[in-house]
């Protein structure tokens, strides 16, 4: 009996079939979704790091426990100026890092 072989698929070849091809609307979407439930999973991390509840950071923030959680569960588009206040109220680094054209450009926050 011949040994079938197991086709194999790259992450990227998923994406492509399932999400959409690099540069599609459907794909963005789905990175900038992503990028922003792991930035609400940092935020989540940090708070708890710093023994604060949702209600304390919002807060110290200048916004509503509720603002907190929408972040936290990515369920809101939070401005980058509220991004910032809530990583400075954390004591917390922030490093963004743009490409240009090929070029990248890296920017720490303290």
């Amino acid at each position: 009996m011949a040994k079938r072989e197991i086709k194999k698929y790259t992450l990227a070849d998923i994406k492509d079939r399932y999400i959409g091809k690099e540069g599609s609307e459907e794909r963005q979407q789905y990175e900038y979704e992503l990028r922003m439930d792991v930035l609400g999973h940092l935020i989540k991390a940090a708070r708890k790091e710093r023994n604060l509840t949702q209600l304390e950071l919002g807060e110290l923030v200048g916004v509503q426990k509720a603002q907190i959680s929408r972040i936290e569960n990515n369920i809101t588009n939070a401005t980058v100026a509220t991004i910032l206040k809530i990583f400075d109220a954390l004591n917390a680094d922030l490093t963004f890092s743009v490409k240009l054209e090929g070029k990248r450009l890296e920017a720490e926050l303290h």
